[in-house]
């Protein structure tokens, strides 16, 4: 579980809103095609917003979202930062995230589950990484305590 905290010091999650990040013009489409384009995105966003709400740690932070926009607006901000067509409009994290308190300890706990869905999607641990590093300047952004 610890694979990747250390190396890229994260949370997200709660990840989540992920503002505009340009993607890598080298890799391309190469990430977006690796998490499995749109379906496969939005297979890892349900699994993953599943875990974080269901975590007795942190769920309760999400007990007045709506579900369907969230997983909609995390599944385009992903599908944009991996080099996908979609586009993100939704707040910049600092705006949706100012006033939640959120840890460092609360951002590792998203950041892991993130982790676990995209294990049991199968996304190769390389990918993964590629991914978590396009989420790891936000880190600046979400914490707030």
């Amino acid at each position: 579980m610890n694979k990747i905290f250390s190396t890229l010091c994260l949370v997200v999650g709660s990840l989540l809103h992920v503002p505009a990040i340009a993607q890598d013009a080298s890799t391309g489409d190469a990430l977006y095609k690796a998490l499995g384009e749109k379906p496969g995105i939005t297979l890892l966003v349900n699994d993953f917003v599943n875990r974080v709400v269901a975590d007795p740690r942190i769920g309760e932070m999400f007990k007045n979202t709506k579900l369907p926009s969230l997983k909609e607006q995390i599944g385009d901000q992903f599908c944009m930062l991996a080099g996908g067509p979609c586009k993100y409009e939704g707040d910049t994290m600092k705006a949706s995230h100012k006033d939640l308190g959120i840890t460092k300890a609360n951002f590792n706990q998203v950041i892991e589950h993130l982790q676990l869905a995209m294990d049991g999607r199968g996304t190769p641990f390389r990918e993964q990484n590629k991914f978590l590093a396009l989420l790891a300047p936000l880190h600046r952004d979400i914490i707030t305590k």
